[in-house]
């Protein structure tokens, strides 16, 4: 049997058509620090040169056997965009991922997108890096992503204002994630004009241990399905971090051909849930395994092992991989994502 290529394993899972092993991928961020170091780059920098930020996608994927490139890698692009002053710590010698200090809009009803969106900030460099990935990396699946309108908010207004408002100014709240959604629409489909393979929609503060079942239908679950749909037929994932328990019936509903789950999930109970049919992608813990100094391969072995035997069709982080990684255990790891990942998952099949 020939051994797929890893954009090959992954478009073929989005089809549910038979692959030859467990694919070993993401939905967000799994750049790494090794790889980093050997291009010579300060962490800082990758953020802000298409080059650097592809360079080193690319390369993290190439050293450890990733199946997929994914850029970008940090949340603040369209904040930025849209008036918030980042820190982009370019003096620190650390791994610091962006941040935004002080945030301009102080309530729901300062919310505005602007119409020429598209050509501000970094999101142009963000377009670029999406098509030069796909000419640097053509064997590899490329991902791109976006945070989901009630996630993306809480770069432009306090997360406080925004679970307050859930009860206290339903209406305002509304309002904002509809002008969240529409900007959301709007970038993800650059980025698949850019070249994007799939797209992730990552509603991470959206768990049942922030927001209840019952919100999270009524608020959440309309915007997820308007957005998935507005992205058209590019594969796509819906991720929500946290506690998902309660809700992974609800996000099998919205449109996505697969589902992404953190570590707070239960596997084998989601997948009772949703059935052997629906394409199922989580949830090893990004720290614990990969980069704890404590853990031995032996247990980032076992971890993986655990996973896949949690019924799910893809090892997929359950979040962005922390690019401070001990070296044998990610390798151990997307090892035996391969060799223990032979046997067929629920909704994926192997090649004979």
């Amino acid at each position: 049997m020939a051994e797929l290529t890893p954009k090959e394993r992954v478009m073929r899972t989005f089809r549910k058509e038979p692959v030859d092993t467990m694919p070993f991928f993401s939905g967000y961020g799994m750049v790494l620090k090794p790889a980093v170091d050997e291009l010579g780059y300060r962490f800082a920098s990758v953020h802000t040169d298409a080059e650097k930020l592809v360079k080193s996608a690319v390369l993290s994927s190439k050293m450890y056997g990733f199946d997929s490139v994914v850029v970008p890698y940090d949340m603040c692009v369209e904040s930025e965009a849209l008036g918030n002053t980042i820190s982009l710590y370019e003096d620190s010698e650390d791994i610091l991922y962006p941040t935004i200090p002080n945030k301009i809009w102080q309530g729901l009803e300062e919310v505005e997108i602007p119409d020429n969106l598209l050509e501000l900030g970094r999101i142009p460099m963000v377009m670029e890096a999406i098509a030069m990935a796909k000419k640097e990396a053509p064997e590899h699946a490329i991902g791109a992503w976006q945070l989901g309108p009630f996630t993306l908010a809480g770069q432009f207004i306090e997360l406080g204002v925004m679970l307050k408002g859930v009860f206290k100014q339903k209406k305002l709240v509304e309002a904002a994630l509809d002008k969240m959604s529409d900007m959301i629409i709007k970038i993800g489909n650059a980025q698949i004009a850019a070249g994007a393979d799939y797209l992730t929609l990552r509603e991470m503060g959206t768990g049942s241990d922030l927001l209840s079942p019952r919100t999270w239908k009524t608020m959440i679950m309309p915007r997820m399905k308007r957005i998935l749909e507005a992205w058209g037929n590019v594969p796509k994932v819906l991720h929500i971090c946290g506690a998902t328990d309660l809700i992974i019936e609800m996000m099998a509903e919205c449109g996505a051909d697969a589902l992404s789950v953190d570590i707070k999930n239960t596997l084998l109970e989601s997948r009772k849930k949703i059935g052997d049919d629906k394409l199922l992608f989580g949830n090893f813990d990004v720290f614990a395994l990969p980069c704890k100094e404590e853990t031995t391969v032996e247990e980032a072995i076992a971890g993986i092992k655990t996973n896949i035997d949690g019924s799910v069709d893809a090892v997929w982080p359950g979040c962005d991989l922390w690019p401070d990684i001990k070296e044998e255990n990610m390798r151990a790891i997307v090892k035996t994502a391969r060799e223990y990942g032979s046997k067929a998952s629920p909704a994926l099949g192997r090649l004979s």
